[in-house]
């Protein structure tokens, strides 16, 4: 469901930075060594001593089946999430992720879409640098390359930057309503009480002390934080231009997602070892059937989302049409 734009384009470079993080930690597992203690020894590496002060931390030394493993574990967590963002980037629109959000967070959506495009644009750039050196005749692989293009790259996001600020300020960016007092501090309470209710009652359900008082406490957060959203959108005072409608395909798109988390939250405190391999004493990791029939729900928005539209054919491959002399 990608569609033409810039941003979809920047899905491979988290799933490169993904195995770099991976990379990192396995060699910090074999250089620093691992908390976990094993008995399955890989090899060995010379041991550098260090100091009393150092106490904890080694350089070298033996490396074990299980520190590996379980640094391969750690790693991939931290790259299952940097995917995950890749994946939003690459196929949200950032105007209409804009345009959904309510009044009150406005602002904070900016900055929200100005973080996401950043990292898109910027692999764009490198892309297009990456290309006219190529046809230049030039090496556009190696350190040498890539130091040569990140100049142009920073020139390229200052300059974004730059005219980003210039629309949002011809637009009348920053304006607000003339609100009553007493509704900016309804809205102030309602807001701040609302995130402590979820604060507390989330905490609640995740100690064993608290289950009971768990979930009235979070929902009554919930409602008391939408109903600070909703008298916080007052003070905005701009206008939706086509909103966008929430039909039966979002609904299935959204409950796709809502339902994987909830049956893996459910599968995790039902059966904990089944989604944590254990590394000691080591053992190969099983596919727990209930977990992964929980996740083939998430593939529900590939039938049901909408494809994107197309660019038109005359557009892509059809030269244009010179204009006629009429001297």
């Amino acid at each position: 469901r990608r569609t033409d734009a810039p941003w979809a384009r920047s899905y491979g470079a988290f799933l490169k930075l993904g195995l770099v993080v991976l990379a990192i930690r396995l060699v910090f597992a074999i250089l620093l060594g691992s908390p976990i203690p094993g008995t399955h020894t890989l090899f060995t590496l010379p041991e550098i001593p260090l100091p009393d002060w150092a106490r904890g931390v080694r350089l070298g030394g033996k490396v074990t089946a299980e520190g590996l493993l379980f640094a391969l574990y750690d790693g991939m967590k931290l790259a299952t999430l940097l995917v995950c963002v890749g994946a939003a980037n690459a196929l949200a629109n950032p105007a209409r992720l804009l345009k959904s959000l309510p009044g009150a967070l406005y602002e904070a959506g900016v900055a929200v879409v100005v973080a996401m495009t950043f990292a898109p644009n910027l692999v764009t750039d490198v892309q297009r640098l990456r290309a006219a050196r190529r046809l230049r005749g030039r090496e556009d692989r190696g350190v040498r390359a890539l130091l040569q293009v990140g100049l142009p790259v920073l020139e390229g996001a200052l300059e974004r930057s730059v005219a980003l600020a210039a629309a949002m300020d011809a637009r009348g960016y920053g304006r607000s309503a003339d609100v009553p007092p007493a509704i900016r501090r309804t809205t102030a309470a309602l807001t701040l009480g609302g995130l402590l209710g979820v604060c507390a009652g989330t905490y609640a359900l995740l100690s064993a002390s608290g289950a009971g008082y768990g979930v009235p406490v979070l929902l009554l957060g919930l409602v008391s934080a939408l109903a600070g959203l909703r008298l916080g959108g007052r003070r905005s005072i701009r206008s939706r231009y086509r909103p966008d409608r929430w039909g039966i395909r979002a609904w299935l798109v959204s409950g796709s997602g809502v339902a994987v988390a909830a049956l893996m939250i459910w599968a995790a405190s039902h059966d904990p070892l089944a989604l944590a391999p254990s590394t000691i004493p080591l053992t190969a990791p099983t596919l727990p059937l209930w977990p992964a029939l929980s996740v083939l729900a998430g593939l529900l928005p590939a039938f049901v989302s909408p494809l994107p539209a197309p660019l038109p054919a005359s557009s892509r491959f059809a030269p244009s049409k010179p204009k006629e002399d009429r001297t």
